[in-house]
């Protein structure tokens, strides 16, 4: 039988992910690949990392509205049963789309729909230390991921960079991934730190 979702469970998977991911950068780095192929593994990397933030995010949401379905009644004059399945919940919070947000004010007004401000989901998530991470994972993200002009000039202006030729190779430098990954498992383990259960 699965485990109940839970805030602290959510943010134990993301860690185990992060690190498996950090595991997989450290084998590609002793095989000796090419500078490209580097690039190309850090940017991959970078994609992996945000599809299990979103995934700890999308979590941490369903578990608060399964807990308590009437933060979202609130928020939406609905009234809902008091227990709703993981599923259900994950619709409500889905619109049976994909989970995406855009930065990190983008999260919290995704958050707020569903709990309130008082909620230690966003307190943690609003918390002035995880601005700079969470902004940067999803701008590199979207670099790495479209290659746009306007995903670049985000990745450059949440960087400070004036230049940049991919997501992947300024990741690479400088121990920057490693850097972002750390600063990540923070913001889970905030997360576990304060999720009731």
């Amino acid at each position: 039988m699965a485990r109940k979702k839970s805030g602290k469970l959510a943010a134990e998977t993301f860690n185990a992910s992060s690190q498996r991911i950090w595991d997989f950068v450290l084998e590609a780095e002793g095989a000796k690949l090419s500078d490209q192929a580097m690039t190309w593994i850090y940017e991959a990397a970078l994609i992996k990392t945000a599809v299990a933030f979103e995934k700890l995010m999308l979590d941490c949401i369903v578990t608060a509205v399964n807990n308590d379905t009437s933060t979202i009644s609130g928020n939406t004059g609905i009234e809902f049963p008091k227990h709703l399945t993981d599923e259900v919940c994950e619709y409500l919070v889905t619109g049976g789309s994909f989970f995406d947000f855009k930065g990190r004010d983008g999260l919290l007004r995704t958050i707020a729909k569903f709990v309130p401000k008082s909620h230690y989901l966003y307190q943690v998530i609003k918390d002035p230390k995880h601005r700079d991470p969470l902004n940067l994972l999803v701008a590199l993200r979207n670099f790495a991921a479209h290659e746009s002009p306007v995903s670049k000039s985000s990745a450059l202006r949440e960087t400070g960079n004036q230049r940049m030729g991919s997501a992947g190779s300024w990741v690479k430098r400088q121990r920057r991934f490693e850097f972002l990954l750390v600063n990540l498992e923070k913001v889970a383990n905030d997360i576990a730190a304060e999720a009731p259960f």
